[in-house]
């Protein structure tokens, strides 16, 4: 899509609130992945999630119109599947599996709606909660983020005329270029769109993957984990699982060495449903160091790892030091890294790692919501943030993320206190959390 018509559409969009979601496959992947696996598994199991604003500084409702939100919220109910995303869902092979997703949950899914949500605002802030059966409150994760953020890029925008918009976007399109001209000189690069859940917009988004595409090519450019691009731009769609499943199974494990044990149960889980390369281990849901602790050790016969919070050469060193002592050899192995990713990071541990491990990046908001210096007069209105959208309760147990990383824990005080006397504190860091 040429730039001027991008920002064209965006101007429409601040007078017409059009719908930010426009399908319910405008998810990640992975989302459905899990879905299917909770929806055979545990279809009875209770899952709140809830909005978290990591940065308070930035009242988000003081920057977005709460009947926006609900507008956009209530458009996404009103989604289902269509008769043409069923068929891809059905039809389409997904790393090399075909029918991954089974009739039987395909049938399910035709009748599938986001449920109810509940939201008011507290101080400036949206306190937004989706209560319910987990197979039906986890796919409102990435469409509650991708809403809020594009409406927080609508408001920045809101003053600004098409010509106007037109060089900001044009600014943008240079700097993604720039980024694209560096991936380009690193030989055997393997990396993949991670961008939805705090996109700029839908829009730009689609723009970045489809300069990726071009400027990268299809052996650089490995997919996108947006499942509605990857079926528009014929791109492979991406993605595994992420840290609500050993969450919900640790708030409702029934003993302190239950809870141990629950991420180990996840990846049971999982290879009943799933092989191949989607065996890839996301370890730091309660630190990564007492997942290794603790790890049988068939995990090492895994595929790989994705170390999420914990900086990409340390995290990766660990990981590849716990391979050696189990007489794994790195190279047959893949680490896929994905936290906060910039440029620079992505050349870091490219440079440390080549030839000793095999390497993917998830390359997320910093590949599709960077506008810093490109309207320098609204920043930081036009900034990321660090919004996640997390499970706070399971059964009616509280939920809790340690993460490597404690400015990214999540959960009651005294609930993360709890879960660090179970599963250790060791080699947890602070450092900034990055978007």
């Amino acid at each position: 899509m040429p730039m001027t018509d991008i920002a064209r559409r965006v101007y429409d969009h601040t007078w017409k609130l059009d719908p930010i979601v426009r399908s319910l496959l405008d998810t990640d992947f992975y989302k459905l992945l899990m879905l299917q696996m909770i929806w055979g598994l545990y279809p009875k199991v209770d899952a709140s999630f809830t909005l978290i604003n990591r940065k308070l500084s930035v009242r988000l409702a003081d920057e977005i119109d709460v009947n926006d939100l609900r507008a956009q919220l209530d458009h996404a109910r009103s989604l289902r599947f269509t008769k043409k995303e069923m068929i891809w869902l059905a039809g389409n092979s997904f790393y090399g599996v075909k029918q991954i997703f089974s009739p039987d949950f395909l049938r399910w899914l035709e009748d599938y709606r986001l449920p109810e949500y509940q939201l008011e605002v507290r101080d400036g802030q949206f306190h937004l909660t989706f209560p319910g059966r987990w197979v039906d409150t986890t796919m409102w994760e990435i469409p509650a983020l991708a809403i809020i953020n594009e409406l927080r890029s609508r408001a920045a925008l809101k003053r600004y005329g098409p010509f106007q918009l037109d060089v900001i976007y044009a600014r943008a399109k240079a700097k993604m270029w720039e980024k694209v001209e560096r991936l380009k000189r690193l030989p055997d690069l393997r990396i993949s769109d991670f961008g939805t859940r705090r996109r700029h917009s839908f829009l730009w988004q689609r723009w970045c993957v489809e300069a990726l595409k071009e400027g990268l090519g299809h052996q650089v450019l490995t997919g996108t984990s947006n499942v509605l691009l990857a079926m528009d731009t014929d791109l492979e769609a991406v993605g595994t699982n992420a840290h609500e499943l050993p969450m919900v199974l640790a708030a409702i494990a029934p003993s302190d060495e239950a809870m141990r044990a629950a991420p180990y149960q996840v990846l049971e889980d999982w290879k009943s449903y799933y092989g191949g390369n989607l065996l890839i281990v996301l370890p730091d849901a309660f630190g990564t160091a007492a997942f290794l602790r603790d790890a049988p050790d068939s995990v090492a016969d895994w595929t790989g790892f994705r170390p999420d919070s914990a900086p990409a050469v340390e995290g990766g060193e660990k990981i590849i030091d716990w391979w050696k002592a189990r007489g794994r050899d790195p190279r047959e192995k893949i680490l896929i890294f994905s936290d906060g990713l910039d440029v620079d990071m992505i050349e870091e541990a490219y440079h440390h790692f080549y030839g000793r491990v095999r390497m993917a990046f998830g390359w997320g908001t910093n590949l599709t919501n960077d506008f810093a210096h490109c309207a320098p007069e609204l920043n930081p209105a036009l900034d990321p943030i660090s919004l996640v959208c997390k499970v706070s309760e399971a059964n009616g147990h509280p939920a809790v993320k340690l993460s490597d990383n404690p400015e990214k824990a999540t959960g009651e005080p005294d609930e993360v206190a709890r879960y660090i006397r179970i599963f250790g504190n060791k080699d947890r860091v602070s450092h900034a959390v990055t978007v």
